[in-house]
């Protein structure tokens, strides 16, 4: 199963891969499948300069021990594509985002890429949002207990993210996550993600509505299924 999904992912990343030109400035996702688009990139263009902007220190890091040139965001910035990952997708393309924990960033690059492509492999389809993944909330430190219990009370298992150490997990922004996990599917994302984002301390949600221009889905056969946004 594992050597399955990892096809999967490979498949859709280089797939993904297939829409980039030399000259495109590119931001670069975080997460597995995100991992596997920065290998091809690397294996498709070796020796091409890219402008790369990447969404975590763990996609710098990888991408330029393969070769890609990353720089600091700047003002001003917008990207040609920005070829990314998600935890779940809806019929709508509707996105869980965040479990390599940079929905922040991720989000504000999408915002800035004339493109959101992203590549996913058959586990991460579903029919709403909150089925297999709970929903990542990005939040200040001070006020992730306060927050926790203001969204067990609005219908949500919320719990602060820790890592094998059992210690909170911290951003690259140097804040928390609460996995959020509904009582039941979501099933109007763009209200849930404006509840969700409303109090004070939410720094971001790991939904995102309406960005998504494609979503490349990698077979373990290595065929790929593209379901184009509908607009």
């Amino acid at each position: 199963m594992a050597d399955d999904l990892l096809a999967a992912k490979r498949a859709a990343a280089r797939r993904g891969v297939e829409r980039i030109r030399p000259g495109m400035r590119l931001a670069l996702g975080t997460g597995s499948t995100a991992a596997e688009a920065v290998r091809a990139i690397a294996a498709r263009f070796p020796g091409t300069a890219f402008d790369c902007v990447a969404s975590s220190r763990a996609t710098e890091e990888l991408a330029r021990s393969v070769g890609l040139a990353v720089r600091p965001l700047r003002a001003g910035d917008r990207f040609d594509l920005m070829l990314d990952g998600a935890d779940e997708v809806t019929p709508a393309l509707a996105l869980t985002k965040g479990g390599g924990g940079a929905l922040l960033r991720e989000k504000l690059l999408a915002g800035l890429s004339r493109e959101l492509v992203i590549l996913v492999d058959p586990t991460k389809l579903v029919a709403h949002l909150g089925e297999r993944h709970p929903i990542p909330v990005e939040v200040v430190p001070f006020a992730a207990s306060v927050l926790a219990e203001r969204f067990a009370a609005e219908g949500f298992d919320a719990r602060v993210r820790l890592t094998e150490d059992r210690r909170p997990f911290v951003t690259d922004n140097v804040n928390e996550i609460l996995d959020a996990a509904p009582h039941a599917p979501v099933v109007d994302p763009a209200a849930t993600l404006a509840r969700l984002r409303a109090p004070t301390g939410v720094v971001e949600v790991g939904i995102f509505v309406g960005m998504a221009s494609a979503v490349l889905v990698g077979h373990a056969d290595g065929t790929v299924e593209e379901r184009p946004a509908r607009r």
